[in-house]
């Protein structure tokens, strides 16, 4: 794709103020462009930032250097993809901001529109909720909670009874929340992603009209609702008018991560791009799973007259010049993209190595000695990284490293959210906020002994019908549970009043709840330990409601050991997939299984999209390498239980992505010593309630 315009060409920079000296021409371009007098909002731009170019810097200066134009920093929405990233950027800007002003004033609490999409969203619904149908006092379910409701209304209406199996629940919301996130009908969905469960496309219909129902009398949204209303609600033209005159500047951060619904909130808040700013990388665009499209940022320039602004950040800060030189060849093979080539200025004579290997066995073999080889020459473990396309990908890799005794951690251990005691003490709060949540609710009271799931159901049933949670004083509860419900009942009730001031609240959750942890659990007192870090987590909140949507938005990681980061060693390998290793770097990375099957899967063979989406996953792979880069190709597997094939071993081919005419960029070798195969023609499978807005109509309709 040839460029759409340029934004400035080098040379042609005015003089820099000395905050913006240590950028590049590009990044000057980028942070200066469009910014006025009184810091007023130019035309649109978009900022092609390829790997390693210092994207975040660069975003940082341009929040930066809008502050030091006279921008009101109550007046800039600065959108990302995790809470991390929001406050390291929020913390960038205003220490820039603060030294080019020479103020000390705390700028950082005038930016109060920073955060992920979801969680803006969150705080724009409460703002809104009486026009829009909703009660500002919603909670907010995470995955495992509407997992759980929409097995609830999957059992009512029968669907679980089938004679044929019907879709578990963790699929059904899979389903549920691709069709939201992407606009695609039902019916394109199932066909593309779930053609194993095609033939219950008018039970899934009726499945999710009836989840939503639930969700809407249980006052309760998920994760997809707060992008959903929020696109809604931005699409009334008298609400798009006004988010779009309280915000003068919308900065968005990894642009090519964002779904249908993120990219229409942008373009209903900004509709002729004024003051609308969005960074990212088309190459690195790998989330469809997620029901983010490419299409977005490369589609982006033609959504306004005149056409969006384009810069390129092209100079690259973290790989040598052999492995950009790879990275480019590799991603310049895709059949749409903006073009750009990485440069640097860090030679080495040393070329990424294209390392064939027998098999699985000697993969693993091969990172352990080359990982123990830089070890000795000084680089420590967490310097490096093993990448691989799926999780199983490491299976005999860990094997071999626990037989080594080599630590390591491998991304994606449990979050807070992900485990049993933090969900429970999550879910009284949950409860006490909103006595209509029953998924909540049913957690709570199933914690006190003597109370299985009838006697839950029974209790929220009255509570329902009271419409407060004073009708649990009341309840006359089974004879075991009548010990604990006297001080169970005081307490909800105390708390969903608001009696105790926040954060005393959580201490007085925590009391009650310690005994049941002792209780239930053998391991209670690490578990405790996570509490203790979550009661403390809580005090750094105003208040209950913005604890419980933060943290369900973006949940920190487990402390306990249950998360798998090692508790003894110091140093340990990192093992990630690729998805999860976004964003990274280190001095030496491997990528396992660089074979047709694996990069690309099997399963992401089915379209010439998909087949593009995998490109690019290699080429993230390859560009958080620093200094050296490995890409590993076994010659064979041993493929488990294929039907009537029994085990067997399987012959791969070298990755489509690295053909022959590319092998001169790489030290291709042979590990110990594999007479490397001719590789085979690759194969793949082809595979709210007002006349104001009725968005629950909407919502309703949707599934008609």
């Amino acid at each position: 794709m040839s460029p759409i315009s340029a934004v400035a060409e080098p040379g042609v920079c005015s003089p820099a103020a000395p905050y913006l000296e240590k950028l590049n021409e590009a990044q000057r371009a980028a942070v200066e462009h469009g910014v006025g007098a009184g810091a007023s909002p130019g035309g649109p731009l978009l900022v092609i930032a390829g790997a390693g170019s210092g994207k975040t810097n660069t975003l940082a200066h341009r929040v930066a250097h809008l502050l030091v134009k006279g921008a009101d920093p109550r007046r800039l929405l600065l959108l990302t993809f995790s809470r991390r990233a929001a406050e390291d950027m929020t913390r960038r800007a205003t220490r820039i901001a603060a030294q080019a002003l020479g103020t000390r004033a705390d700028l950082a609490q005038a930016l109060t529109w920073t955060g992920t999409f979801h969680a803006v969203g969150a705080r724009l619904l409460r703002e809104y909720a009486e026009s829009i149908g909703l009660s500002p006092a919603f909670t907010i379910h995470d995955r495992e909670d509407c997992a759980d409701l929409m097995n609830v209304v999957r059992h009512e209406l029968g669907l679980s009874a089938k004679e044929r199996r019907f879709p578990q629940k963790g699929t059904c919301l899979a389903i549920y929340s691709r069709v939201v996130n992407t606009g695609a009908k039902l019916s394109a969905v199932l066909e593309q992603a779930f053609p194993w469960c095609r033939e219950w496309a008018n039970d899934l219909r009726a499945l999710f009209a009836a989840y939503v129902a639930a969700k809407q009398a249980q006052n309760v949204l998920d994760y997809d609702d707060l992008l959903l209303y929020w696109s809604r609600m931005a699409a009334e033209p008298a609400i798009a008018a006004e988010l779009s005159q309280r915000f003068d500047h919308v900065l968005v951060d990894e642009y090519q991560d964002t779904n249908r619904l993120q990219a229409a909130i942008l373009l209903s808040m900004k509709p002729d791009g004024r003051g609308l700013t969005v960074v990212g990388d088309d190459a690195q665009s790998i989330y469809s799973f997620r029901g983010a499209t490419v299409r977005n940022i490369l589609d982006f320039p033609a959504h306004f007259t005149p056409v969006a602004a384009r810069v390129t950040l092209e100079r690259n800060y973290r790989s040598t010049e052999p492995i950009l030189a790879a990275s480019n060849a590799v991603i310049g093979l895709a059949s749409e993209r903006f073009t750009k080539d990485l440069w640097t200025d860090k030679a080495s004579a040393q070329r990424p190595r294209l390392v064939s290997v027998a098999g699985e066995v000697e993969q693993a073999r091969y990172v352990v000695e080359a990982v123990l080889q830089a070890r000795e020459t000084g680089m420590k473990l967490k310097a490096q990284a093993v990448l691989f396309r799926a999780a199983h990908h490491s299976a005999a890799l860990e094997l071999e490293l626990a037989r080594r005794n080599i630590p390591f951690v491998k991304f994606g251990g449990l979050r807070f959210l992900d485990s049993i005691h933090v969900k429970d003490v999550l879910a009284v709060l949950r409860w006490a906020q909103n006595p209509r949540d029953r998924v909540a609710g049913f957690r709570v009271l199933q914690l006190i002994s003597g109370v299985g799931p009838a006697t839950a159901a029974r209790v929220l049933d009255a509570v329902a019908a009271s419409g407060a949670l004073a009708a649990l004083r009341d309840y006359e509860p089974p004879a075991r549970a009548a010990g604990d419900w006297p001080a169970f009942s005081a307490l909800v009730e105390t708390v969903g009043a608001g009696l105790t001031p926040w954060p005393a609240e959580f201490e007085q959750v925590r009391r009650w709840y310690e005994p049941h942890l002792e209780r239930n659990h053998d391991d209670a007192l690490t578990r405790h330990a996570d509490i203790l870090q979550m009661e403390r987590l809580a005090a750094t909140f105003p208040t209950r409601e913005r604890f419980l949507t933060e943290l369900t938005l973006d949940p920190p990681d487990a402390t306990s050991g249950e998360s798998g980061v090692p508790l003894v060693d110091e140093d340990y390998l990192i093992l990630s997939t690729i998805h999860s290793a976004k964003g990274q770097e280190w001095r030496n990375v491997f990528v396992l299984n660089g074979v047709d099957g694996c990069i690309p899967s099997d399963l992401g063979t089915g379209s010439q999209e998909e087949i593009e989406e995998e490109r690019r996953l290699l080429y993230v792979a390859m560009t958080r390498a620093k200094e050296d880069l490995h890409i590993v190709v076994p010659q064979r597997f041993y493929v488990h239980n294929q039907n009537a094939l029994g085990d067997r071993h399987v012959w791969a081919s070298r990755t489509r992505f690295i053909p022959e005419s590319l092998l001169p960029l790489f030290d291709a070798q042979a590990w110990p010593n594999v007479a490397p195969v001719s590789p085979p023609t690759p194969t793949g499978l082809a595979a709210a309630a007002k006349a104001r807005i009725d968005i629950a109509a909407q919502l309703k309709a949707m599934w008609d």
